[in-house]
Formats: C-alpha cells, structure tokens, sequence
C-alpha cells in the first residue's frame, strides 16, 4: 500500500510569520508531505492573535520546504480583483514548479468586508466566484485578454511572469450546486470534515460536473482540510479547542460575521459537546490515525491536518512518528 499523502494546515490566524515558517520546515522533516496556508485578514477571535499575508508566507515556505504548497483557501472576488490573485499564483508557480496550487473560494466577510463594499448573500459570491476563475483562467493562457463581465471588468493585459504550466484550480465546496459547479470549471475540490453520506453527496456532485465537462473525475484530487485537536491528556485537548478555535464548535454558517469580536462574543456560548460530531478531541494518537484513514477510504487523495491547539511541535512529532507512518492511501 502507498503512503498517503498528509500535509501540515498552517494556521495563519494563530501564528505570526516567522513562527508558522519554522513549523512548515518541522513538519516536512516529521513526514508531512505538502503545505495548506490559511488566507486570512483577521483572525476568527482576537485569541488567535495574527493574520499575516498568505502570499508573501507561502513564497518563503517554499524555500524552506521540497513539497507542495497552495492557500487554502483565497478569494478572488473581493479584497482583490481576480487578476491580481491570478499574478500572485502564476509567480508562486514559476518560482517552485509544479508544486503549488490555487485553492478558492467564495469568500467570508470577516475578512473580505474590510473594503467596505456591498456584501452579497451566498449565491452571488459563488457566482462571483466562478466570473473570477473565468478570468483567471484567461490570464493564465498567457494572451493578452480582457474581460466585461456581470461583476468584473478588466482592460487588456496578460501575465508578464508565467510558469510553463499554469498551477491547478481547487475551489473549496461542501454544497451539491457548487460541487458540481468545480467538477465543471476547476481541476479539482477542497472540503472539510463531514458525515460520510455527505461527502459521498459532494463527490457524487463534483463528480457529475466534471463529466459534464468531457473531464475524468478519477483523475481529479478531492482534498480534505481536517481540524483536530491533539494533546498529551484528553482534558487539555478540550481546553485547546475551546480556548484557541472555539469557531470549530459553533453549529451555524460563519459567512456573515464580521468582526473577530462578535465571534469572541459568541464563543462564550460555545461548550464541550458543541465539538461533537464537527471536530475530533483526543489523547490518543490512534484514535486520530483511524479518524483520518477513514477520510482517505473515502476517497480523498490528500489531506492537510490542523491541530487547534499551541503545542504544534509536540503534536508535529507525535503524528510524524506515530500517526503518518500508518496511513494509506
């Protein structure tokens, strides 16, 4: 059997830069094979503490790490103008070939508020969305191109620095219309945690999409973020995740809150067995190995894991020596 492929989560919102770089390296030396960077303005509660910028971390992750790397996720549809991500990407690809990748998404007003414009409900972001990946698309085939769309408007240009090979489109979906949307405009999807008859839905989606389009599903990566939270006792895991990631506990669409504050507000309310069934918590190394090899029986190519808590080096060394080694793919 092949050793999956399991990446570190660099949680941008709980680390500064220089700290989350050293914790990349740790973690490719402990196994983990590829990197997920969190594209963040704010972070969720003022607990967390940073939100440094995606782009410049990953571009010196990249030369401090050998595998892949790519934010999970950026969205190109407010804060920045889609050809500006489309020029972040394409530079990051031509300094590390084929190791990165463009994962997206519709967007949260936490962190895309912040330049004051309207913000829409859910089915336009999306829309808004699949407009941006239209025009990065077009950037990416290196012509000159404009755009004149219902959200977007873009005068004549092209990409100056532009890798041989334009990195892969992941767009992060967890509903039916949007998985099927990705499996027809982009090369493959990202997710998070869920009962299994919904993941099974998402594929099942994403997979109709891309047959629609003339594309094999088979050979599309599904990709899975996982949140957990691992300490030496089952007590202090609960304390972590309830102190330092509260927002994995709360049971509502997080999409339109604005303010790290609010969210520090509602994460009084948050208790233990808010957790339950949304993020494993446990002191037990095998308990977690047999929690993500069930995700990668489903079906998901890679998967990038996010302990909650501070104590990432202890944690990086104990999945690096007792959890990884066991996982297939």
């Amino acid at each position: 059997m092949a050793r999956a492929k399991i990446g570190y989560a660099a949680m941008l919102e709980q680390f500064p830069p220089a700290e989350v770089l050293d914790l990349c390296a740790s973690a490719e030396s402990a196994g983990f094979s590829g990197i997920m960077a969190a594209d963040h303005f704010q972070p969720w509660t003022p607990q967390q503490g940073q939100a440094s910028f995606v782009w410049e971390v990953l571009a010196v992750a990249g030369a401090r790490t050998k595998g892949d790397l790519g934010p999970g996720v950026t969205c190109p549809s407010f804060r920045m103008h889609p050809a500006i991500v489309a020029q972040a990407a394409a530079t990051l690809e031509v300094m590390y070939p084929g190791r990165t990748w463009l994962g997206l998404g519709s967007g949260e007003a936490l962190n895309e508020h912040i330049v004051g414009g309207y913000w829409p409900e859910a089915p336009e972001r999306i829309n808004r969305m699949f407009e941006a990946i239209e025009i990065i698309g077009k950037l990416f085939s290196g012509r000159e191109v404009k755009h004149d769309g219902r959200f977007f408007k873009m005068e004549t240009c092209r990409l100056w620095t532009l890798p041989e090979k334009a990195p892969p489109i992941y767009i992060a979906t967890a509903g039916p219309v949007t998985a099927k949307r990705t499996g027809q405009f982009a090369d493959g999807l990202i997710t998070v945690g869920a009962p299994e008859d919904k993941i099974e839905m998402v594929f099942g989606k994403f997979a109709e999409g891309a047959r629609e389009a003339g594309k094999d599903p088979a050979g599309m990566p599904k990709i899975l973020q996982l949140h957990l939270s691992w300490a030496d006792t089952d007590e202090q895991a609960l304390a972590n995740a309830v102190s330092d990631w509260p927002n994995g506990g709360m049971r509502f669409p997080k999409q339109d809150i604005r303010s790290p504050r609010d969210f520090e507000q509602m994460a009084t309310l948050v208790r233990a067995e808010d957790f339950n069934g949304r993020m494993l918590i446990s002191a037990d190394p095998e308990v977690h190995r047999r929690e993500i090899q069930k995700f990668l029986d489903l079906g998901f190519d890679q998967i990038y894991l996010h302990n909650v808590g501070r104590n990432q080096a202890e944690w990086i060394d104990v999945f690096g020596r007792d959890v990884l080694p066991s996982l297939t793919a």
